[in-house]
């Protein structure tokens, strides 16, 4: 058995599920192309307090990316997932890259990184200044040998006074790409400052700015990775995509129909929640290769309401759930994180979580996870 907690303070009891027998494939998955977006592991004692130079432990970060590779998955590092803007300070970010895009190529393992402008200290600075700090990244990135997102940007979204203005700037970054890049939108769910990202609060109107610039340069991007949580807006903008282009789901909520596709198309994926249910999402397409769309649902639409858990708002705080299960999984030593944020969420809220995951099958070791969570509840007063 394993012990619930709710808000109230009261204790439940639940059977400790089985891991699901999954079985890591044995050739590159090929009917979806899948990114997991991985976060970064504190080291334990460093003093990784809000505001402090992050300060990982590369060990356990770097493994967990293997983890992720072992299961034929591609890693997207460096996004919003590793902290950025939420605790990664620049420093840490290029080690990251470098240290990333070195281990994947020792394994051939898949890797995209995101590219920001959020090495630059001030707040408020020019378009070209944007161009520059974009440019700065984009080059430092693609000399490591990894491929390219292109993140929205805060200060760009604080610089831009109309539509044109973002068309210009992508314009510029992506004339200096050496090699297609996966743009990505960030909602406001994500990050509050990115509401009118593409010129606009309105959807269609931002939609209609971002197919500009892919239609402006076509040669440069290889993908859209839109993270809105709105499958329907997905929809309409995948619907509009020319090929090679392609849609890369971010949609933590909405992730099974968009990946699984119906007469409209599919989604690739590029996911948060991926690192959380990195065998599930493994299996899954293992599943769609295999032409078994009913084995696909089975395996990865249970996991949905975990991740939509995870990923409840204030939504920025998921990487506090993603961190919280790679502990209970045996991916890191500790459940803190840097900056602080394993503090994020609330214990009835992680006791969701670890319900949701047993329900699902996404604690891949029981017992090491029953003994850690109790292990909390204990030093957090809660008798288990």
């Amino acid at each position: 058995m394993i012990t619930l907690v709710d808000a109230a303070g009261r204790t439940s009891a639940v059977e400790l599920n089985a891991a699901p027998s999954f079985a890591r494939p044995t050739a590159p998955l090929a009917s979806r192309t899948v990114y997991a977006a991985a976060h970064v592991v504190p080291r334990t004692t460093a003093d990784n307090v809000p505001g402090a130079p992050a300060d990982l432990d590369w060990d356990a970060t770097l493994a967990f990316r293997h983890h992720l590779w072992s299961w034929g998955l591609g890693v997207a590092d460096a996004m919003d997932t590793a902290q950025r803007n939420m605790g990664l300070d620049a420093a840490a970010t290029r080690e990251l890259i470098t240290r990333s895009a070195a281990e994947a190529q020792s394994v051939g393992g898949g890797l995209v990184v995101g590219v920001n402008t959020d090495h630059v200290d001030d707040a408020v600075i020019t378009l070209d200044a944007v161009v520059d700090a974009y440019k700065h990244q984009l080059h430092l990135t693609e000399d490591a040998g990894a491929s390219v997102v292109l993140m929205a940007s805060r200060h760009l979204a604080r610089a831009a006074r109309s539509a044109e203005d973002y068309e210009r700037v992508y314009a510029e970054v992506l004339a200096a790409a050496g090699a297609p890049v996966i743009l990505h939108w960030l909602g406001a769910a994500f990050d509050p400052e990115l509401g009118s990202y593409f010129g606009s609060p309105d959807t269609d109107a931002a939609s209609s700015t971002l197919l500009k610039i892919i239609a402006n340069a076509p040669d440069k991007v290889a993908g859209v990775k839109m993270s809105l949580l709105d499958a329907d807006s997905e929809r309409a903008v995948r619907g509009r995509l020319n090929a090679p282009t392609r849609m890369f789901t971010g949609d933590d909520f909405n992730y099974v129909s968009l990946i699984g596709g119906d007469s409209s198309g599919y989604s690739d994926a590029l996911l948060g929640a991926f690192a959380a249910l990195g065998p599930h999402a493994s299996a899954a397409v293992q599943a769609l290769d295999a032409g078994d769309h009913d084995a696909y649902q089975r395996i990865l639409g249970p996991t949905e309401a975990l991740s939509r858990q995870i990923f409840s708002t204030p939504t920025f705080y998921y990487k506090t759930g993603v961190a919280f299960l790679s502990w209970l999984n045996g991916h890191q030593p500790g459940v803190g994180m840097v900056g602080g944020l394993h503090a994020a969420r609330s214990l009835p809220h992680l006791s969701e979580i670890v319900r949701l995951a047993n329900d699902c099958g996404a604690l891949e070791q029981p017992e090491l996870a029953r003994e850690r969570w109790h292990g909390l509840l204990s030093v957090s007063g809660v008798p288990a």
